[in-house]
């Protein structure tokens, strides 16, 4: 009996010790507590919150500190955080005029030292027994004591002629040709009067392409007249335009230039000279030409040394003068002629064309009118302006010189009985 009882006691042990395992893993799980979750999630949020407020508090006194410090530097005027935008600034037109008007300044400048230069013949006058003007041209005083430069083409010796100089106050003065270079068509005059306005001479070797300048002159006779463009080409070789036995690089510009306008300077935003105004294509508007300032600064500098030694000045070679200025015919001339209709033979390749006439010149005497077109010369056919200058430098030839020209469409020949420069 007691062995029964004993294995009755041991199997319910065994019973309730596997009922008190089961209850230990049960107890041993956490059971979620919602009071306790609710404090644990209003502590996160006051955390985050007061994050929050310290970072705008920290942001509101950076603003508030820059904001201060600009007001500050506003009131001494002359610094500030922030750019300044003056967009909507308004000025008037007073102001205007003084901060724009950039060619007038240059004008303002170098106005004053160009003269006006006309050639009068001794020999005929007008009604009024006033010497008759053959031809007229520009230049520019270099030399307080009343030197001149400008085109040789404008001064060269012609037959019983008178150099007047007009300067820009409207003085009028008895000019004298003091030396002359044929190679690079320079000259200076010389005039009785001392402290003149002159121009600064600039380096036309460091002047670029699409640069403005301002052409100051007396085209046709009007004195004072001031045009304005931009710089072509800096390079523009004698070989391109046709012009031979000298190797020259001319400054090409749209600045309009004309008769009346060689020897004028050709003048930089500066205010100084930086090329001579020397010819333009006939027909062709934007096409003209100066001789830089550096072959006059040299021509200047020689001639000073001539003249310190005592020698005499440079003489002009003997030849025949006929009273033209011409230029070859190129192929981009011909171009530009037929591009502005200028009327011409529809066969005509080449030749020279006439684009001055002086009045009273041998030539203007036999009929040769502007815009007429050489081909032969003496029965020789002309290719280039080297073929009529080798025919009047010539001392073989005399006699009449017979020129057959192209008026438009018509073929001409002209005698002309030219006048003998010694």
């Amino acid at each position: 009996m007691s062995r029964n009882l004993l294995l009755s006691v041991h199997s319910t042990y065994r019973r309730n010790l596997a009922l008190n395992n089961q209850l230990r893993l049960v107890s041993t799980t956490r059971i979620p507590n919602p009071g306790r979750n609710d404090q644990k999630s209003r502590k996160n949020d006051r955390s985050s919150s007061a994050t929050s407020w310290t970072i705008c508090g920290i942001a509101i006194g950076i603003i508030s500190s820059v904001i201060g410090v600009n007001a500050y530097l506003k009131k001494r005027d002359d610094a500030s955080i922030f750019p300044r935008v003056l967009a909507a600034t308004m000025t008037t037109p007073a102001q205007r005029r003084k901060d724009f008007n950039i060619i007038a300044d240059v004008v303002e400048v170098a106005a004053p030292a160009v003269v006006y230069i006309e050639i009068n013949t001794i020999k005929k006058h007008d009604f009024f027994n006033h010497p008759l003007t053959v031809s007229n041209g520009s230049g520019f005083i270099v030399e307080e004591d009343g030197l001149i430069l400008t085109n040789a083409h404008v001064v060269v010796r012609q037959p019983n002629t008178r150099i007047n100089v007009k300067l820009a106050d409207g003085r009028n003065f008895t000019g004298v040709v003091e030396d002359v270079d044929s190679m690079t068509d320079l000259a200076t005059v010389r005039i009785s009067c001392k402290n003149l306005p002159t121009i600064k001479l600039g380096e036309s070797s460091v002047l670029r392409s699409g640069e403005w300048v301002v052409a100051l002159g007396s085209p046709l006779a009007l004195s004072n007249t001031v045009t304005a463009g931009i710089v072509s080409s800096t390079q523009r070789t004698s070989k391109e335009l046709g012009i031979l036995g000298k190797e020259l690089k001319y400054i090409q510009t749209d600045a309009a230039i004309t008769f009346g306008n060689s020897g004028g300077p050709l003048v930089n935003l500066d205010g100084e000279a930086i090329g001579i105004n020397s010819m333009k294509i006939a027909e062709a508007a934007g096409i003209s030409f100066a001789i830089p300032i550096d072959y006059a600064k040299e021509f200047l500098k020689r001639s000073k040394e001539r003249i310190s030694r005592g020698g005499l000045k440079q003489q002009t070679p003997h030849r025949r003068f006929l009273g033209i200025t011409h230029i070859t015919i190129t192929p981009d001339i011909l171009h530009e002629l037929k591009h502005h209709r200028h009327p011409m033979a529809n066969q005509l390749d080449g030749g020279v064309l006439v684009w001055k006439v002086i009045p009273g010149s041998p030539a203007d005497i036999a009929g040769v009118s502007h815009g007429d077109i050489v081909i032969g010369i003496n029965g020789k056919p002309v290719k280039s302006t080297a073929d009529i200058l080798e025919v009047c430098q010539s001392l073989t030839e005399t006699g009449n010189i017979r020129l057959l020209i192209y008026r438009g469409a018509l073929k001409l020949e002209v005698s002309i009985q030219p006048e003998y420069l010694e």
